[in-house]
């Protein structure tokens, strides 16, 4: 029997828009989805860029219109990879239209517009999904089972980094990632390992930042001569308390020199400890108290930490960062046929904003903030 096919329309062309694309491209040759992705429009910042986005994409049709596309009855699915202050126009229209939703993070530029997003998402009954795509590693699944487990016993401490070093060169001009409004290290990046942490651990109670500019100015475009100031974090230390009592430390650096992707934390427990690093995503160090035996002993992913054998029959051949998004269209597209919900959806992405606002509010009273 055929399956039915979901009309896929994709805003904006750049980085994440190519990882969108592929996935929807490769996910039914990986999974049994309940129907089959046809690249329907694409839309991007002029009729032209889209057109030529479109061949190299494989979508039938562009526009640079996106309102045509959250419009258009043959498309389903809505995924926003446009700049940050977009999301918000694009979400509401796209649910108004009853439409599927799947958007990259962060959800907006301000916890306040994420929560009309979400509200309003909500009250329509549509699917949303987030993309914060690291969350679909089987390690980072496999980890949350075992502490859910007590393997490591009651859970103590957590510490918690993700930094790279695409902003350390103080000549990177300045982009929506430094436009105040929902730019920064902590809201681009440390979102990232904030969402780790509560898919970990669970909600943060309360939290301490502080934030700090490295590079004063950048150009105001690429190749300019003229410079301007920089408004925003390029690094981000905070103090944090969960709900459930642990405590630990996160940090947000995009302008760490020599590193690439150290998304990467510890939890420490009564009777073990794990640890992580997005650089050896195939990898989750897991520490026994063993008499004897103690220490870290590596547990490499494969057909066991489902859904590794969708993509490969063999341990040790490890995933890549766009199988992560492949698992991730998978599951947005079970519940855009009615399967189970997607998460972190529309009111998860919105918790996560609200704990960034919360660090930037205790950066400028330099005091402890309860969420």
């Amino acid at each position: 029997m055929n399956k039915p096919e979901i009309g896929i329309g994709l805003v904006g062309s750049g980085f994440m828009g190519r990882c969108h694309a592929n996935a929807f491209r490769a996910v039914s040759g990986l999974f049994d989805v309940p129907g089959e992705p046809r690249l329907e429009m694409l839309a991007d910042a002029s009729d032209d860029l889209a057109a030529r986005a479109a061949q190299a994409l494989g979508f039938a049709r562009g526009t640079g219109d996106w309102q045509a596309l959250v419009a258009d009855d043959a498309v389903d699915i809505v995924a926003i990879t446009a700049p940050n202050v977009l999301h918000a126009p694009i979400a509401h229209a796209a649910i108004k239209a009853g439409k599927t939703v799947y958007c990259e993070k962060p959800l907006s530029t301000t916890a306040a517009l994420a929560l009309e997003m979400t509200e309003a998402a909500e009250a329509a009954g549509v699917v949303t999904l987030v993309g914060f795509n690291f969350l679909r590693n089987p390690m980072i699944k496999l980890a949350r089972e075992i502490i859910a487990s007590g393997d490591i016993g009651e859970v103590t401490g957590f510490r918690g980094r993700h930094a790279e070093n695409y902003m350390a060169d103080p000549d990177v001009p300045h982009s929506f990632r430094t436009d105040p409004r929902g730019g920064g290290a902590l809201a681009d990046i440390g979102s990232h390992i904030i969402s780790m942490a509560r898919y970990l651990l669970g909600p943060m109670a309360e939290v301490q930042a502080d934030c700090r500019t490295i590079h004063a100015t950048r150009p105001t475009a690429p190749g300019a001569t003229e410079r301007a100031p920089v408004e925003v974090d390029d690094m981000t230390h905070a103090l944090i308390r969960f709900e459930s009592g642990v405590s630990g430390s996160l940090e947000a650096n995009w302008a760490a020199t020599a590193r690439t992707m150290d998304l990467s934390w510890e939890i420490t427990g009564t009777k073990g400890a794990l640890a992580f690093s997005q650089e050896q995503m195939n990898e989750l160090q897991l520490w026994s108290g063993t008499a004897g035996r103690s220490g870290y002993t590596r547990i490499e992913a494969g057909p066991a930490h489902p859904p590794y054998g969708a993509f490969c029959p063999a341990p040790g051949h490890h995933l890549g960062f766009n199988d992560l998004k492949v698992i991730e269209v998978a599951e947005l597209l079970a519940a855009h046929a009615g399967g189970p919900a997607c998460t972190p959806d529309f009111r998860e992405a919105y918790e996560v904003q609200s704990t960034v606002e919360a660090m930037q509010k205790s950066n400028a009273s330099r005091g402890w903030i309860s969420l």
